[in-house]
C-alpha cells in the first residue's frame, strides 16, 4: 500500500477541516484543503473548551463526559490556542434553577477527570482533579471582596477577586461555582493550525478558493472537483472527499445528490472594551433560559480590558428568523438573505452599536460597573451547523453517506478528534491506511510551536479580519500543573 498516492480533498478549513488535514497529512496521505477565505478557522464565534459541558444544564451526563474527554484532547493538540483561566458559574435570582443543581454533575466530572489522569498523567491539563471546581458562599465572596487584586493569579481564590469586587451580590443565588474550564482562542487556534500545516509537505492549502462542482467519475471509484482559484477554473480528481464546509455542508451534499437533515443558526458575540476591567478576569457565566430576555449572559475576558459577550436573547446573540432547516428539495438550509449578506459583506455600524450596547446592558445588570464599557469592534459572527433537528444538540462529529464521502457535523470544536478517528477508521477499511494508524495521538500531541510566532500570526489574522490585536494575545502563562507533565 502506498498511501502517498491516495488523494484526499477536504472542503472547508474551519477547525474540523484543519484538524482533519493535520491528522491525515501527518499519516502520509496526499491532502488538498480548500478554503474560500483568506485564512483558516473562522466562522461562528467560540471562546471555551467545554471541558465537561458545565455551561449546558440541559444536556445529559454522558454528553458532558464526552465533552470533557474531547476538550482535554483538543487542549493537548492545540495548547498555544488555550486561554488558561477558569470560569465562574452564577445563577441569577431570576432563574428557576439553583446552583446546588450543578453539584451532582460536577462530582461526576471530577471523578471522570481523575480517571483520565490515572490512565495518562499527560491528561492532567486542567490542574489537579481535586481542584476541578470550588464552591463559594456569599460570605466567601464578601471576604474576597476586601482583598487586593492579584496581578498574576494562581489559585482559584486569586481569580475570583475581581468578580467579588464587581458583581452585584443581591442579583445572584449562592453559592457561586468556579470550574477549571479554559478559553479557546479562535485567532490563536487559526495561527496554530496554519503553522502546523505549513510543516506537512504532502498537504496543499488552497486559500481564496471556491469549490463550484463535484461529480463522481464514470467508474464511481473517485470524484472530480471543479474549483476556482485566481479566476481560473480547475478540475482535479480525488479518491476521497471530506465535507467540512460548516454551515454550507448541505451545498456540497446537493452537488452529489446526498440527502441530509440539519439546522443552521446565525449567531454573534460582541466585542467590548472596559477600562476598569484590565485586571485578569475569569470567564463569567450568568445562567438563564435561552431565547428569553433573561437568557444566559457570558462574559469572556481578553487582555487589556477587552471582553467578548454572549447574551442568549433574540436582541443579542440570537436572531429572530436566524434559524433555518433543510428541506426535501435541498440539504442546505436557506438562511434569510439578511444573514447571508452579513456573512458575505459585513455589518453596518448602526447594528454593531445597537446590539453591542444591548450586550453590555445585559452584563451590566449583574456587574453594574460594566455600564462604562464601550463598543470595541464589529462582532464575531457566523452560522453554525447542527445535524438533525434538535437545537440543543452539543455532541456530534461525522457521518458517511458513501464509502468515499465523509460529512463533518461537529457542533463544538472539541469534537474534532473524535470526528477524525471515525474518518481514519473508514480509510483503514478502504486500505488507504494501515490499521495501526488508528488513534495515533503521539503525532498530534508532541508538536512544538513557538509561542511568539503563534502570537504574531494570530495578531496578523486579527488585523486582516479587522479585530483588536489584544484578542490574539496570551492572557497568562500556562499553569504550573501543565508545565510539570
Amino acid at each position: 500500500m502506498n498511501n502517498s498516492r491516495t488523494k484526499i480533498a477536504i472542503i472547508g478549513a474551519g477547525v474540523a477541516g484543519t484538524t482533519a488535514a493535520i491528522y491525515l497529512g501527518k499519516l502520509g496521505l496526499d491532502i488538498t484543503l480548500f478554503e474560500k477565505n483568506r485564512s483558516i478557522i473562522s466562522g461562528p464565534p467560540f471562546c471555551h473548551l467545554h471541558a465537561g459541558g458545565n455551561l449546558y444544564r440541559e444536556i445529559s451526563d454522558q454528553a458532558c463526559i464526552q465533552l470533557l474527554k474531547e476538550s482535554i484532547e483538543l487542549l493537548r493538540m492545540y495548547p498555544q490556542a488555550i486561554d488558561y483561566r477558569p470560569t465562574v458559574l452564577a445563577v441569577p435570582k431570576t432563574d428557576s434553577q439553583k446552583p446546588q443543581d450543578l453539584y451532582r454533575r460536577l462530582e461526576i466530572l471530577k471523578k471522570e477527570y481523575d480517571k483520565l489522569i490515572q490512565n495518562d498523567i499527560k491528561n492532567k491539563v486542567l490542574c489537579n482533579s481535586e481542584n476541578y471546581y470550588k464552591i463559594y458562599t456569599k460570605e466567601d465572596i464578601e471576604l474576597l471582596k476586601e482583598k487586593n487584586i492579584i496581578k498574576q493569579p494562581i489559585t482559584l481564590d486569586d481569580w475570583m477577586i475581581p468578580v467579588a469586587k464587581n458583581v452585584d451580590l443581591n442579583k445572584l443565588k449562592f453559592p457561586l461555582i468556579m470550574v477549571q474550564e479554559y478559553g479557546l482562542n479562535i485567532f490563536r487556534l487559526g495561527a496554530s493550525g496554519a503553522y502546523t500545516l505549513q510543516k506537512i509537505k504532502n498537504t496543499n492549502i488552497l486559500l481564496n478558493t471556491k469549490v463550484t462542482n463535484i461529480q463522481k467519475n464514470n467508474n464511481e471509484e473517485n470524484y472530480n472537483i471543479e474549483y476556482i482559484k485566481q479566476d481560473k477554473t480547475i478540475k482535479e480528481d480525488f479518491d476521497y472527499i471530506i465535507n467540512a464546509a460548516g454551515f454550507k455542508t448541505g451545498k456540497i451534499d446537493d452537488m452529489l445528490g446526498f440527502k441530509s437533515k440539519k439546522l443552521v443558526e446565525f449567531k454573534s458575540a460582541y466585542i467590548s472594551h472596559w477600562d476598569k476591567g484590565k485586571d485578569l478576569w475569569p470567564e463569567v457565566i450568568f445562567f438563564g433560559s435561552r431565547g428569553t430576555p433573561q437568557g444566559m449572559g457570558q462574559l469572556t475576558p481578553y487582555p487589556n480590558g477587552y471582553f467578548q459577550i454572549h447574551g442568549m436573547t433574540e436582541d443579542i446573540t440570537l436572531f429572530q428568523d436566524g434559524l433555518a432547516k433543510s428541506s426535501q428539495k435541498s440539504s442546505h438550509p436557506k438562511l434569510n438573505e439578511t444573514f447571508i449578506n452579513m456573512i458575505d459583506k459585513g455589518w453596518n455600524k448602526k447594528d454593531i452599536d445597537n446590539r453591542t450596547n444591548k450586550a453590555i446592558k445585559h452584563i451590566e445588570q449583574y456587574i453594574p460597573n460594566f455600564q462604562d464599557a464601550t463598543v470595541a469592534s464589529k462582532p464575531l459572527f457566523g452560522a453554525q451547523q447542527i445535524p438533525g433537528d434538535e437545537i440543543s444538540l452539543r455532541t456530534a462529529d461525522v457521518c458517511f453517506e458513501d464509502k468515499k464521502y465523509a460529512r463533518c457535523e461537529i457542533v463544538k470544536a472539541s469534537s474534532v478528534l473524535t470526528m477524525s478517528d471515525k474518518i481514519i477508521q473508514e480509510l483503514i477499511n478502504l486500505s488507504y491506511l494501515n490499521k495501526n494508524t488508528y488513534k495515533q495521538r503521539d503525532i498530534l500531541f508532541n508538536e512544538t510551536l513557538d509561542t511568539n510566532n503563534i502570537t504574531k500570526l494570530a495578531q496578523d489574522i486579527c488585523i486582516q479580519r479587522d479585530y483588536p490585536i489584544s484578542l490574539a494575545e496570551v492572557n497568562i502563562a500556562e499553569p504550573k500543573c501543565r508545565k510539570n507533565i
